[in-house]
């Protein structure tokens, strides 16, 4: 019986399962990094401090990983997707439908996060506001301060970086992501048994956090960071989610894509396209790939010329 209502339930389009899937990994991923930023502010570090937000995101990306692989390839980043494209190892076609659900389970999982700090006397305040993160910040829910809080959902620049340093900042993390992935997802550098490759995922996150991670909080990923805002927006923190730094909001929007497009080009060039193929098709396949991506980004970066 309950075998029969499951096959009924199966979803026979191939891309809406992936775009579930990617859904899915990135809630995941969200619900356990961002929550683990929520119980270290509003606990002022008593139940956790830096590094529990560094394990936090890189176990949520491991996990991710684990729960959306077989069915999508887990990339759980618009940045991941694009790249892949840019490699021809993805569909164009299937980019925008990826990065809407990755955004969906981002804002989704923000809310959640939410919702454990959710009150009952929480109607007092405007648009969900919520009863613990409002007192925490003295009654209201607040972008900047010491008692912000909606750092617990996106990222926000550190008062002495530039808005240029900050995406100087997030195309160099970006890139690090990327090349260290496509390293681990290279047959040409010996096989990785599968089961442990999301585990070593989880350790570039980690090991970028505690070394990269104070100018702007590593949003590394778009969704990670446009979803949770967006959410903050709606529940009450207003505008400023989108004001404060400067106009920060764009940055890790834009600068992880290039930073993806960047590393990945810096990997094929100078790695994957050197080794040494098994026959002649494999070593066709690489050059032609590694030549339509160098088209891509020359194209995207002199367009004008083409006008």
């Amino acid at each position: 019986m309950c075998d029969r209502i499951l096959r009924k339930c199966r979803i026979q389009n191939q891309l809406v399962r992936e775009c579930l899937a990617e859904c899915l990994g990135v809630y995941i991923l969200i619900l356990f990094g961002c929550g683990s930023v929520a119980q270290v502010t509003t606990t002022r570090n008593q139940k956790g401090e830096y590094l529990s937000i560094n394990l936090g995101f890189a176990l949520g990306v491991t996990l991710g990983v684990y729960v959306s692989r077989g069915v999508s390839g887990a990339h759980l980043n618009p940045a991941v997707s694009l790249s892949l494209c840019a490699l021809g190892r993805h569909s164009w076609f299937k980019l925008p439908f990826y990065i809407f659900f990755q955004l969906l389970g981002a804002f989704l999982a923000a809310a959640t996060v939410a919702l454990q700090y959710y009150g009952e006397h929480s109607h007092k305040y405007i648009n969900m506001a919520l009863l613990l993160l409002s007192s925490y910040s003295g009654g209201e829910l607040t972008v900047s301060g010491p008692n912000a809080t909606a750092g617990i959902f996106c990222t926000f620049p550190d008062e002495y970086l530039s808005l240029l340093g900050g995406f100087i900042d997030q195309v160099i993390g970006t890139a690090a992501l990327l090349l260290c992935i496509l390293a681990l997802g290279d047959s040409g550098q010996g096989s990785i048994p599968e089961g442990v490759q999301p585990v070593l995922v989880g350790a570039v996150v980690m090991v970028i956090g505690v070394s990269m991670g104070s100018n702007s909080g590593y949003a590394l990923n778009p969704a990670r960071d446009f979803g949770p805002r967006l959410f903050t927006y709606i529940a009450g923190w207003g505008v400023d989610v989108f004001t404060a730094g400067g106009g920060w909001w764009w940055v890790p929007l834009v600068a992880p894509c290039v930073g993806a497009l960047l590393g990945t080009l810096v990997y094929e060039l100078m790695i994957e396209v050197h080794h040494d193929p098994e026959d002649a098709n494999d070593l066709c396949n690489m050059c032609s790939s590694c030549s339509l991506f160098c088209l891509f980004l020359f194209r995207q970066r002199y367009m004008w010329l083409f006008k």
